[in-house]
């Protein structure tokens, strides 16, 4: 229920957005044209003659920081003053401005604030440079752009925006004194340096007859001369415009959203890698627009003859559609996204692209998927705004109270003709004035209850807590030697009380790197040796190149601009793969396998192990190319996965010697000779059909027998098996479980021959789909299964993708926390599966549930998750709501018609055995939801689906979340930080993750290899995901304590001092008197009492670093916020109004008996009250220590510093003589330290103070103690004591999952609490108790798009769907089918054997002996 009155006005108040002011108005511009060569229409520009503001562009400079050289100061005010605190302190300073309410100077009254505010924007500033130097080193960043003579861009742009860098580099340059040799151009002289490049030998359009290119010459002159030939220049990113023509080269960023005129490439095509965009790893191909193709050098687009425009639709932030049309001499041609290069894309494979930008800066598609840099406040000062406001109120009161008192006596007093009414009646002297005088003095005397130095002190503690972080050695990457670095140091605390972390995957979770980990052949495992065993070896296997001795070596392959690939005799690792592949016992059996005989018993393996590699080989869609530098074969794949399938084929001789067009070239250990095969069709990889097939034929031998390899997911390899092997097929199926019970990546492989007669009648049915023009797909489809059926089982692959160091311990570890982790991934569901899977965030016995949208035979999203709850939560309170309330009627959660049907779960049978068990949706793991981005963009469309998915979301352990965008990864966090108002921590290492860091309470980058937009834009930067766990459950469960604890007692410590001030009103006629001599006042926060709370906020510690990472279980204290709250702010304020009572009244009563003094004569009040000053500097001091769990010599010398200054200051401050200047207190030492009530009232006070505190500390300890008090116990008893291994000595594996819930659990991750020493258990250990065993079969997959239900057993596979590869190569096929519709057998030839029938027969020979014929 929403608040209303106070409540309402206060959330608005607290809400309050500071960069909504300063942040920049999107404006809404038209459909743009981009001129090239072409004069701006005459409506482009006012009556001034300058281009109107719709018409002109955004720079290309990025700024994630703040603040900018005019904003800072209002900006960071008006942050500041967000602190209800701060515009107090103001009111006050303004007050005392006043004479009649001075106290002291009022430049020394205001001075305390003015130095909080300049300390705070300091550091703020500092802060913000920082983010400005990053952004430096990006918009600064180079690329090449055409400039000719007579070249001129037409477009409009804006101005640069300036900054801090560029103001302080500007004033800050040195002069070189005259005949001082200068040693170097500066960073600044090389961002400046111009670089220019000629076309000295233009590339021309690739031939038809060779599939090579002309290489590209280039040299480079470092000089600023001027020339008339284009050329291009090498400029920073920030000083690309839109219609300006660049030109990038291999493994270099796209600066801006680009359109392709022409490429290095056959077919003008380009390949990019999205992962920073979309998080894909498989590369994405791109084409050249049509009509641009012409330009492939810098003279061709410097040509007046080349004149053109571009029309352009609005700019978006929709990723996957962009609507173009170029207009050339007079005529329209459509240009979309698969023309574009999109900035933050990254080229790949390709030599060189020229392209023309459309999009600049804040208008590209990846900077309008991120947000304006926020302003965040940790949660501890949003809480501590409450407190103050509280307080506020109590000051209120007081201030009422004594200026009621206060006028009420006088009036009372005056009537009486009491002495010293005298002249109280006067305009500005009587009773009511004097009332309203004593409130406005109330507030000055009482306004220490909001200590300014509090904040100062946060800001310090702060500041020390980033340094602690920065200094960490153990969360310090040494490959790179990146720190951990806090760059926005007021977030430490957030860091202890993080309940959601949402982590990318690629880049943060994975390396994107694939290694051939294991494979299952015949029902053998073959598990690759491990690394010591490989570094013994040559980890670069030798090809013998005696085999293709006799290849004409003429004949190309299909790789682009490359030499030939038949001579190398080592291949290359390909990039994405890590290391090459050995086993000895693979070694072994191939050696024997080359020479087995027939008809042994090996011989079934060794044609299963030809088979199975033959087809690692040849069932692709890889190219071939010659590394330069080494004269290795390298191969260049679309996917890591492709690459290390094909790579691990040749590290153990199976190599792959490239393609022309329909010819294969293999190398195998089997063959003497070069093996090539035809290939006749290819039938595609896509994510429904799940599996590839090839359709070949082997050309230099005599058998003519065609067959079918194929590869795909166990399911649907398995359900088109032939009858029998039901051995074999169990075997495989079981090693293919243990395959993704590591996390690992699966393939399954199969072939069939294929009799020539069905071939042609299959082709002939193939043609005719390919060619129909309705429903072609669905037809292509239904002809391909014909083929893919009665497969023979050869084995299965298993890929790792390669984790980042860690990341499974860490996940387990904060699940054992009660953190709950979501990952949103750009990635298909397959691979976002197998990374929850080796990642711990899905155990091999969780429950996976997919909520999708499919197609017109899927159930609507909202259904889904209705089924989804009735089925696996019946016990939840959702399902009696479902009964209450129909569905929401959405057209977008569905298609019509079909979509709206009910399609009850079933299960899939796969030919052998049913995959799943009676207790389906049962498993002892929980449940795990998947979540596709069409779905999301469904159920984050309105309240009703955002309410349901969110409630359902809660109710499982851990949430994947792919196919998501960029936008809809701050959309997802903002549903679980706004819907649950819980505390969320966002992670990851690319330009896609920005506007996800943003959203969080806490964003953390990752300095990895994708750039420095996420770091940019984070709170923290970090250079493993492994160091989460020590920054969030040791710095981060540190920081909260202390800062919570330093608060608390902050609070406490002035109301101590007030209170005492409050009940003297009681004998001063409420007159806002103080009872202390000023100067007492004037140093309590600055001297007496400030050291104890910053030794609490520095170096207090609720237990060792140690224990809190054995023991994750210790972070339910920071997660549930037990370390500061409204709760222990009431019981530190009731300790402190107790404290202040004893102090006054007993000092007060004990001094008020007929005289304290030696001499018979009454006490002076300071005598009295230095006593009541002494004792409670005392008081706060010890109670501070008392909170200290962590005694070490800094907190002993804070403790006693301010005790030690305060009674020399007394002793000091009582001799100074009037002479020097006068001071109220002067002799007080004679009778203070001589008096007897004195030292009475020391010891008295300071027990009857602690007595309360000490005797709660010391029950709880002896009878109710929490896990920390146990733990430290344990510790103090035995420090070597391994409290992890304790706590967790159910588990056997170390990586297995922590911290599960049971199934159909509904409530989350409790808190542990540990039970007295006589049991010596824990709820920690009963919580974690050990699992049953494993199941191969226990991993339940549920689609409820559809009802089908699985079992999850690794599988996935990345490859670009309708690739321009594939396409090439369907292309090639299509013109050899045009050309002999039928399939001719060659009867004029004599008949050979195919050596690959060798390869799959079982009634041939392994190997033919060079004496048969």
């Amino acid at each position: 229920m929403p608040p209303s009155g106070i409540g309402a006005w206060y959330a608005r108040v607290a809400d309050f957005s500071v960069e909504s002011l300063f942040a920049r108005k999107a404006r809404v511009k038209p459909p743009r044209t981009v001129f090239v060569r072409e004069p701006l229409p005459d409506h482009y520009f006012d009556k001034k003659g300058k281009p109107t503001l719709d018409r002109t562009y955004a720079s290309n400079q990025i700024i994630s920081s703040r603040y900018s050289l005019i904003t800072f100061l209002p900006r960071n005010l008006l942050e500041q003053f967000r602190r209800i605190a701060n515009v107090f302190f103001l009111a006050i300073a303004i007050l005392q401005f006043f004479p009649k309410f001075s106290t002291i100077s009022p430049g020394l009254v205001i001075l305390p604030l003015i130095i909080v505010l300049g300390l705070a924007a300091i550091k703020d500033g500092y802060e913000d440079y920082k983010r400005h130097l990053s952004d430096r080193q990006v918009n600064h960043s180079r690329t090449r752009v055409l400039h000719a003579e007579g070249w001129s861009n037409p477009n409009a742009m804006e101005s640069k925006s300036r900054t801090f860098t560029r103001g302080i580099v500007a004033t800050g340059r040195k002069v070189i004194p005259k005949g001082i040799k200068k040693k170097g151009p500066t960073k600044e002289e090389q961002d400046m340096e111009v670089l220019i490049e000629y076309d000295d030998q233009p590339p021309q359009p690739p031939s038809s007859d060779d599939h090579h290119h002309t290489k590209l010459a280039s040299r480079l002159h470092l000089h600023h001369d001027e020339t008339s030939q284009p050329h291009w220049r090498t400029l920073i990113w920030e000083d690309i415009r839109v219609g300006d023509f660049i030109k990038i080269m291999d493994d270099e960023p796209i600066p801006a959203d680009v359109i392709i005129c022409a490429t290095s490439e056959e077919e003008n095509v380009a390949f990019v890698e999205t992962k920073n965009l979309d998080g894909e790893t498989n590369l994405k191909s791109r084409n050249a627009a049509a009509p641009l193709t012409h330009l492939r050098t810098a003279d061709a687009c410097a040509d007046s003859k080349n004149s053109f425009h571009v029309d352009c639709d609005v700019t978006d932030s929709n990723m996957y559609r962009l609507n173009a049309a170029a207009t050339v001499h007079g005529e329209k041609y459509p240009i979309d996204l698969q023309n574009i290069l999109l900035r933050g894309t990254i080229l790949r494979n390709t030599r060189w692209v020229i392209g023309l930008v459309l999009f600049t800066g804040d208008e590209t598609k990846i900077v309008m998927n991120t947000g304006n840099t926020p302003s965040k406040r940790s949660k501890v000062e949003r809480q501590m705004n409450p407190q103050v406001f509280i307080n506020l109120i109590i000051l209120a009161l007081m201030a009422i109270a004594c200026a009621i008192a206060d006028s009420t006596l006088e009036a009372y007093y005056y009537e009486r003709e009491a002495p010293w009414q005298f002249m109280s009646d006067q305009p500005d002297d009587n009773p009511r004035i004097n009332g309203l005088v004593t409130w406005a003095f109330a507030y000055i005397t009482f306004q220490n209850i909001v200590p300014i130095s509090l904040y100062i002190s946060i800001e310090f503690v702060r500041t020390c807590q980033a340094l602690f972080i920065y200094f960490d050695k153990d969360i310090c990457y040494e490959k790179t030697g990146q720190a951990t670095l806090a760059r926005s140091w007021n977030l430490s605390d957030d860091l202890g009380q993080i309940e959601y972390i949402f982590s990318d995957k690629t880049g943060t979770l994975t390396q994107n790197s694939m290694v051939f980990r294991q494979c299952s052949i015949n029902g053998k495992v073959y598990a690759g040796d491990d690394d010591d065993a490989m570094s013994e070896r040559n980890t670069t296997p030798t090809i013998p190149v005696e085999k293709v001795k006799d290849v004409d070596r003429s004949v190309s392959t299909a790789s682009t601009d490359v030499p030939q690939t038949l001579k190398p005799d080592t291949a290359k690792l390909p990039a994405g793969v890590l290391k090459h592949f050995t086993d000895a016992s693979l070694a072994a059996d191939l050696e024997q396998a080359i020479h087995a005989d027939p008809n042994s018993e090996f011989s079934a393996h060794a044609r299963s192990l030809n088979g199975f590699f033959a087809v690692l080989a040849l069932c692709h869609t890889v190219l071939t190319s010659v590394d330069p530098e080494t004269g290795a074969i390298e191969y260049k794949a679309q996917s890591p996965d492709e690459a290390a399938l094909v790579q691990a084929a040749a590290d153990v001789g199976f190599v792959f010697r490239g393609r022309d067009k329909e010819i294969l070239r293999l190398q195998t250990p089997f063959s003497t000779e070069l093996e090539e095969y035809e290939l006749l069709n290819i039938l595609e990889f896509t994510s429904a059909r799940k599996r590839m097939s090839i359709v070949l034929r082997r050309t230099d031998v005599e058998d003519s027998r065609l067959f079918l390899m194929t590869k795909g997911a166990d399911n649907v390899v398995f359900e088109r098996l032939k009858d029998g092997g039901e051995e074999l097929k169990d075997m495989t199926e079981s090693h293919l479980s243990n395959f993704a019970g590591e996390g690992l990546r699966t393939l399954t492989l199969a072939y069939k021959v294929i009799p020539e007669q069905e071939y042609e009648q299959w082709s002939q049915r193939y043609y005719d789909a390919s060619i129909a023009l309705d429903n072609r797909e669905e037809k292509i489809e239904a002809v391909s299964d014909e083929l893919e059926r009665d497969l023979r089982l050869l084995g299965a692959t298993a890929i790792e993708d390669r984790l980042q160091d860690g990341v499974p311990e860490t996940i387990a570890d904060l699940k054992r926390a009660g953190i709950k982790i979501w990952v949103a991934t750009g990635d298909k569901l397959e691979t976002a599966i197998a990374i929850g899977h080796s990642t711990n965030l899905i155990s091999p016995q969780s429950n996976i549930i997919v909520i999708r949208k499919g197609g017109a035979n899927s159930r609507p999203v909202y259904q889904q998750m209705t089924n989804a709850v009735e089925e696996f939560f019946p016990d939840s309170d959702l399902v009696e709501e479902f009964k209450q309330k129909p569905a929401p009627r959405r057209s977008t959660s569905s298609t019509h018609g079909a979509g709206d049907k009910a399609y009850p779960l079933r299960r899939v049978n796969t030919g052998m055995s049913s995959v799943v068990g009676a207790d389906n949706g049962q498993r002892p793991g929980g449940f795990v939801l998947v979540v596709d981005g069409a779905a999301l963009e469904t159920a984050l469309g309105d309240e009703e689906h955002k309410d349901l998915l969110l409630r359902l979301a809660m109710l499982c352990e851990g949430v994947i979340c792919c196919r998501v965008s960029p936008l809809q990864k701050a959309l997802i966090v903002k549903l679980v930080k706004d819907g649950l108002g819980v505390m969320t921590l966002a992670i990851g290492d690319g330009a896609n993750d920005v506007s996800m860091i943003q959203a969080a309470h806490v964003g953390v980058g990752i300095s990895g290899e994708e750039g420095l937009q996420a770091v940019n834009s984070s709170d923290y930067a970090i250079g493993q995901f492994r160091f989460l766990k020590k920054l969030l459950l040791v710095h981060g469960h540190w920081s909260y304590a202390r800062n919570g604890n330093m608060i608390l007692n902050f609070f406490y410590k002035n109301l101590v001092c007030i209170g005492v001030l409050w009940w003297f009103q009681i004998y001063c006629a409420w007159s806002s008197n103080y009872v202390f001599e000023y100067t007492y006042l004037l140093f309590w926060n600055s001297f007496w009492t400030i050291a104890p709370v910053i030794a609490l906020g520095v170096f207090d510690r609720m237990i060792d670093y140690h224990t809190l990472m054995q023991v994750p279980e210790l972070y339910h204290f920071g997660r549930e916020g037990k370390w500061f709250g409204m709760k222990l702010f009431t019981i530190y304020m009731v300790d402190a109004v107790y404290q202040s009572a004893v102090i006054y009244f007993i000092v007060q009563y004990a001094y008020e008996s007929p005289t304290a003094r030696t001499d018979g004569y009454n006490g002076y009040v300071y005598e009295f009250s230095t006593t009541m000053v002494l004792v409670a500097v005392f008081i706060t001091n010890g109670y501070n220590g008392l909170n200290t769990r962590a005694w070490t010599g800094w907190v002993f010398f804070a403790v006693s510093v301010g005790t030690i200054l305060v009674w020399g200051f007394t002793a000091i401050y009582s001799v100074i003589r009037p002479g020097w200047f006068i001071t109220n207190v002067y002799g007080n030492n004679k009778f203070l330290f001589t008096s007897a009530y004195f030292w009475l009232c020391m010891p008295v006070v300071i027990c009857l103070s602690f007595l309360p505190r000490y005797l709660a500390k010391a029950y709880k300890a002896g009878y109710a103690p929490d896990d920390l008090d146990i733990l430290r116990y344990a510790n103090k008893q035995d420090p070597h004591r391994d409290l992890g291994l304790e706590a967790y000595d159910n588990t056997q594996n170390s990586t297995a999952p922590y911290g599960r819930s049971t199934a159909r659990s509904t409530s989350r991750v409790g808190s542990s609490s540990m039970v007295p020493a006589s049991s010596r258990a824990s709820s920690v250990d009963s919580r974690y108790a050990a699992r049953p065993s494993f199941d191969p079969r226990a991993s339940s997959r549920t689609d409820m798009a559809t009802g089908l239900r699985s079992v999850h057993r690794g599988f996935d596979f990345a490859q670009e769907e309708g690739g321009v590869e594939m396409r090439r190569m369907q292309s090639n096929l299509s013109e050899v089918r045009n050309s002999s519709r039928n399939l001719t057998t060659q009867s004029a030839a004599p008949h050979h054997r195919s050596r690959l029938g060798h390869i799959f027969s079982i009634r041939k020979g392994v190997r033919r002996k060079p004496t048969v014929t």
